[in-house]
């Protein structure tokens, strides 16, 4: 049985948000390190911290990010594109446009996990891995 690590990331996160939770704890990786890189750097999470564990692989702790008066989680949406049964890649000229801009969509490129702004300023394509606003 085959498993999406990247989905079950996001899934954690959506869940945690939903349940009212102030902080997720999610298994290690570099794609994942990169993309709560990204989504710190954005403003979508509080803050995070990467943990060593007695197994190699490490632990994520994100402490997710509420509007202070409404209690509703910033992040509206996270929606995984790409998936391992089908493969969503967009050249320099094709990137996708999250809300015509309000969001960010995250891609895998030859210059590292970069948001679509980026990619667009850099001029490359690349996987397209999830969207968020």
């Amino acid at each position: 049985m085959f498993t999406d690590p990247i989905a079950d990331y996001l899934t954690r996160v959506r869940n945690a948000q939903m349940a009212g939770h102030k902080v997720v704890d999610v298994p290690a990786s570099n794609m994942k390190k990169a993309i709560t890189e990204i989504l710190f750097d954005k403003g979508y999470i509080l803050n995070y911290k990467f943990e060593k564990t007695t197994s190699n692989q490490g632990n994520i702790k994100i402490a997710l990010k509420y509007n202070s008066q409404t209690k509703v989680p910033t992040i509206k949406k996270l929606i995984r594109i790409s998936k391992p049964g089908l493969r969503k890649y967009a050249d320099a000229n094709n990137l996708p446009r999250v809300i015509n801009g309000l969001g960010i969509a995250i891609l895998s490129t030859s210059k590292g996990v970069i948001t679509d702004k980026e990619a667009r300023d850099l001029h490359v394509g690349g996987e397209v891995i999830c969207h968020i606003y």
